[in-house]
């Protein structure tokens, strides 16, 4: 199985997708064609989210060709080279991608060992679930089951900040409901600039910041680039 999955897409003052373009272009390895899933998409169309993934990943020479045009959608998984699943409204990813069988295409895949990148609602949609994302439900999907091609949970874009005046929760206290209600799933807060890589049972960090893990009767810890990170891989 091999993974790439991004906290975001694009850091602050620096243009769209820029940060990840090296690793995406060393992970895909000569690949030169991805199937892009755009279903993320909701103020935006999916022609113009292709475009704009597809105008990025030119730079590396890949062209992207979004499912949003096939008549099979999982079919055109079943023979995809390599996946790359766009951040936006998680819950309107996973409603799309369940409406059209593809979170079981795209498991069989990778068992085949299909290469996925995905940021943002991309990477929340490989874990078991989708409970750890940080978007509004503004659609219902059938479950919140997801992918499940990794054991845990991701959060993208944790952020440790409580803003003066704010009187609401923190990220880590939704979290920390989040794990008093399951006692036996890790979550781990990928904060901006990370990202995670698979490949096989082996899990990597990378990025500039530390990951916080969350799991039910622990304090919450830091994990730095180069850490073990195998329990996180334990099923």
């Amino acid at each position: 199985m091999r993974l790439l999955l991004i906290s975001n897409s694009t850091n602050a003052g620096e243009a769209y997708l820029k940060y990840p373009l090296g690793d995406i272009a060393g992970f895909l390895n000569g690949i030169d064609e991805v199937l892009f899933i755009p279903y993320a998409a909701v103020s935006f169309s999916y022609d113009e989210y292709e475009k704009k993934v597809g105008d990025r990943l030119a730079e590396i020479g890949v062209r992207v060709h979004s499912i949003h045009h096939e008549a099979d959608p999982a079919g055109a998984v079943r023979t995809a080279r390599a996946l790359v699943v766009g951040g936006g409204n998680t819950f309107a990813l996973i409603k799309k991608m369940q409406e059209q069988g593809l979170p079981a295409a795209i498991r069989a895949r990778l068992a085949e060992g299909m290469p996925y990148i995905g940021w943002s609602a991309g990477s929340n949609v490989a874990c078991p679930t989708i409970r750890t994302t940080n978007d509004m439900p503004i659609v219902e999907p059938a479950s919140f089951d997801a992918i499940g091609a990794i054991p845990f949970q991701i959060n993208p874009h944790y952020l440790d900040a409580n803003p003066a005046g704010h009187a609401g929760e923190t990220r880590e206290q939704r979290i920390e409901e989040f794990i008093a209600a399951n006692h036996d799933v890790y979550v781990a807060g990928l904060r901006e600039g990370c990202m995670l890589r698979v490949e096989g049972d082996t899990l990597t960090l990378k990025g500039p910041k530390p990951m916080r893990i969350f799991h039910y009767g622990e304090a919450p810890r830091e994990v730095r680039e180069g850490d073990d990170l195998a329990f996180l891989m334990r099923r």
